[in-house]
């Protein structure tokens, strides 16, 4: 089989132009497999790194619709809901009640809206938020409702520049009523699309001082894994529909189940087009054949010598098989190193990450070899079909 392999590649030195015609098919086939796939894997990195990887395990429920004169009852997010929850539903780690509310924030002569929101103690870490500077809530100002406030990255430099916003007071008007607020803490910088509030204060404030219906807006429940959050989407929600015989009782959601929906969109498009871009793996595959034939045309004396000289057709089959193999694995090889430099320039101007699909460049140089066999198949049989004394006429 080594000199077979040796003999082909003398071969292919001998028809450049065939061999690089009889390439070019397979060369396309392989890189535009890797290409597609490549820039669907860093599609949907990209599409995680803007949502970011804190709140991956977490699944967000808030009440749903009750249509008037329907006989189905509604969920309230209340104590007694998250006990039944905690105590039903498996996989879960931790429950946390909020409540949102727009505020008008000012501190000196600056002023501006804010979305606010009134989290309980240990929300922020949940999260993996990290602190710029300052102090997360304790028990303590929850229990007690103090009057102390958390400002995001983005809010705390629009209104201290300087970078001075730790023990400063900010006023607050909610629902026509003013509170001042004792910044304890600044937010660094983060990208996570589920929890993006400006300010926050304790939870137990916003039920002494604001609302004292102990109802929340919204129950964000922690999963025991990010793995879990997507399952337990699917079964908090039939949970409640079969608890309320309402479809539309509550709404669930969960980042990582957005992803994962991402993330199928985005490969299954990449399978489709990279089954599109098979497709000239199989024609370079026809190309081969037709130029295999022509090969073993124009080689009927050397096969006849090789028979005279005692070679079996199994011989005969195995050389012109391997040289048809020849052409695929060397195409799939050179087919893989042009897909990484295409894919690597095109996500470099795109500005994504570089992700190469590993598997599909394996899967997609073994079917060039496969290829490359089956449609060698034929010629290789009639170059050991041929009867020897015809071959050496030439006719």
């Amino acid at each position: 089989m080594l000199e077979d392999f040796i003999y082909a590649l003398q071969s292919f030195k001998r028809n450049k132009t065939r061999t690089f015609l009889s390439l070019l098919g397979v060369i396309i086939g392989v890189a535009s497999v890797i290409v597609i796939t490549s820039m669907g894997s860093s599609s949907t990195k990209q599409v995680q790194d803007t949502f970011g990887t804190a709140g991956l395990d977490v699944v967000s429920v808030t009440a749903g619709r009750m249509y008037r004169g329907s006989s189905t009852s509604s969920i309230v997010l209340n104590e007694s809901f998250r006990e039944e929850i905690f105590d039903e539903i498996e996989d879960i780690k931790k429950i946390w009640f909020k409540n949102s509310l727009n505020a008008t924030m000012t501190y000196g002569e600056a002023s501006s809206s804010v979305n606010c929101t009134a989290i309980e103690t240990g929300y922020l870490e949940m999260y993996n938020m990290n602190l710029e500077s300052g102090n997360f809530f304790n028990v303590t100002d929850n229990v007690e409702g103090n009057q102390k406030i958390i400002l995001n990255h983005e809010t705390a430099q629009d209104f201290f520049p300087a970078g001075d916003a730790i023990g400063n007071h900010v006023k607050l008007v909610m629902d026509k009523v003013s509170f001042n607020f004792e910044i304890i803490g600044v937010l660094k910088e983060h990208n996570s699309v589920m929890e993006n509030g400006a300010a926050f204060i304790p939870r137990g404030f916003y039920l002494k001082k604001i609302n004292p219906n102990q109802n929340a807006d919204t129950m964000m429940v922690q999963a025991i894994s990010n793995e879990k959050a997507s399952e337990l989407v699917t079964k908090i929600t039939n949970y409640c529909t079969e608890k309320t015989n309402n479809s539309y009782a509550v709404r669930v959601s969960s980042m990582q189940s957005m992803l994962d929906q991402m993330s199928e969109i985005t490969n299954t498009m990449s399978m489709m087009l990279s089954a599109i871009a098979a497709i000239s793996l199989l024609v370079g595959g026809i190309g081969i054949m037709n130029i295999m034939i022509v090969t073993v045309t124009e080689r009927k004396q050397e096969i006849g010598i090789r028979k005279a000289l005692g070679a079996s057709p199994s011989d005969i089959r195995q050389q012109f098989l391997i040289e048809s193999a020849s052409i695929t694995f060397i195409g799939g090889i050179i087919g893989i190193i042009c897909g990484i430099i295409i894919s690597l320039a095109v996500e470099y101007v795109q500005k994504q990450a570089f992700i190469i699909n590993i598997n599909a460049c394996v899967i997609s140089f073994i079917f060039s070899v496969v290829v490359g066999i089956f449609f060698g198949l034929n010629p290789a049989s009639r170059a050991a079909k041929l009867d020897p004394v015809i071959a050496l006429s030439g006719e």
